[in-house]
């Protein structure tokens, strides 16, 4: 009898920009200090848990708080970069503190553009267009996962991890624009 096979995925750690509330998307903010505590505490929660495969994207902070985690995982012998698992563009917002917008535009505007899942931003991506790229990268990885019998952890994004829940989990639109993706949670799916 096969056993199921895991995805673990979790965000990651705290950044300048998170803690700035600034719309990050694909810029490179750093991981603070508190970012650095949550990627251990995730790297303490997945302590005991088996993967070959790590995924992280080209930001460093996805493979920063991934790289806490690989501390304790000698059985993983395989990293792959994967951007379809990448942060949401935010296009032209990108490096904008969040008061800032909704001091030029407004409150009601921010919330369309921040959790709007059909509004598109010039330069940038709908919830819309990351959930086409994210079911992508799901059924490329079950298929990987199946082909080469293997658990995968994946350190990611907050709403990359929002479309992910959102395909995994088969919920609606409504309830996935309430999610708050925290960074010390480890989310577990089976294959």
């Amino acid at each position: 009898m096969k056993k199921d096979l895991k995805i673990y995925l979790f965000r990651h750690g705290e950044t300048t920009f998170n803690r700035d509330e600034k719309f990050t998307g694909h810029l490179d903010a750093k991981l603070t200090k508190k970012g650095i505590l949550q990627a251990k505490k995730i790297a303490n929660i997945l302590r005991n848990k088996k993967f070959q495969v790590a995924i992280y994207t080209r930001l460093s902070r996805s493979k920063d708080s991934l790289k806490y985690v690989l501390k304790r995982h000698s059985e993983c012998k395989k990293l792959i970069k994967d951007d379809r698992m990448i942060e949401r563009s935010y296009g032209i917002f990108e490096g904008i503190s969040h008061k800032e917008f909704i001091k030029k535009i407004g409150t009601k505007k921010y919330n369309s553009v921040h959790r709007g899942y059909k509004v598109k931003i010039l330069k940038g991506e709908s919830f819309y267009d990351v959930e086409k790229r994210v079911k992508k990268f799901i059924i490329w990885l079950k298929k990987y996962m199946k082909k080469n019998h293997v658990n995968v952890v994946i350190s990611a994004h907050g709403n990359s991890i929002r479309l992910f829940r959102k395909i995994m989990e088969k919920t609606s639109v409504e309830k996935m624009q309430k999610w708050v993706i925290p960074y010390d949670k480890v989310f577990v799916y089976k294959i």
